[in-house]
């Protein structure tokens, strides 16, 4: 039987002080909110921490997929924006990863008054190069179809090669293959649908629309965002802060959670 509430649903944790600053974190593409870990403990002293997972992935209710509720953005977004009602959390500080990134500008159009800051790490509003506008997303429309023809062919098979690529890390094939891993967790089906959410939604128009304060987290060398994509969400946010990452690869809070963890605890602190 599908479960109701948002917090059963999308097995929801909270960690930390329980009357401390909210930090709400959300995870990305074929993962789930163990992708945090290695960055939490440097949260838990002095914030509520809230996790949870996509309809979908991790331990969520699986019953609770629907695909025309998750075939765009807003259904993703609509779950965590009824977490953060059925919690009450206020002022939160909204962490999203990736896809969830964007996730993070449709919420925060959606309700402006629930978030305090927005924490954006690795986004990109649209994967496909716009060549009518000069938007370099990274990738050709050709290339995201054979990429989706790919993964919809042997997902596992995709999922081992991708991954290292993702990870962008070749020095510490382990946590490739860590993401592998995750990837591999993730119901074929349900992974398929989420790659088409994923890499052909295009959100540009919304980041106009977004009076939250942003950090924007760009890592080097990222195969999913490229330096562009990092400079066009911070002309299109305004009064955003963009910080260039030494980390390389798609997933910083894995491959370097001291520096992501760093460049978020010094933008919080600089808000105060």
């Amino acid at each position: 039987m599908q479960v109701a509430t948002a917090t059963g649903r999308n097995h929801v944790i909270t960690a930390g002080r329980a009357d401390g600053p909210v930090l709400l974190f959300a995870h990305g593409f074929g993962c789930d909110q163990d992708m945090w870990q290695r960055v939490l403990p440097a949260f838990t002293d002095d914030y509520r921490v809230v996790l949870f997972d996509h309809v979908g992935a991790g331990n969520s209710d699986l019953s609770a997929y629907d695909r025309a509720k998750y075939a765009t953005l807003d259904g993703y977004a609509a779950d965590l924006l009824q977490i953060c009602e059925e919690l009450d959390l206020r002022d939160v500080v909204l962490v999203g990863h990736s896809v969830s990134a964007m996730m993070a500008v449709v919420a925060a159009v959606a309700e402006p008054t629930r978030f305090s800051q927005l924490v954006l790490v690795a986004p990109s509003p649209r994967y496909i190069d716009d060549p009518t506008n000069g938007y370099v997303g990274g990738f050709s429309r050709e290339d995201i179809d054979g990429l989706l023809e790919s993964l919809e062919t042997n997902y596992f098979a995709w999922a081992a090669a991708m991954a290292p690529m993702v990870m962008g890390n070749p020095d510490a094939p382990e946590l490739g293959d860590e993401l592998a891993g995750r990837f591999c967790q993730t119901d074929p089906d349900i992974a398929h649908d989420f790659a088409r959410v994923t890499f052909l939604s295009d959100t540009r128009d919304l980041l106009a629309q977004v009076s939250t304060p942003s950090l924007i987290l760009q890592c080097s060398e990222d195969l999913l965002a490229p330096t562009e994509v990092g400079d066009y969400v911070h002309r299109q946010l305004a009064g955003s802060t963009l910080i260039q990452l030494a980390a390389t690869g798609h997933c910083p809070q894995v491959s370097a959670p001291e520096e992501t963890v760093a460049a978020i605890r010094d933008y919080l602190a600089a808000a105060v």
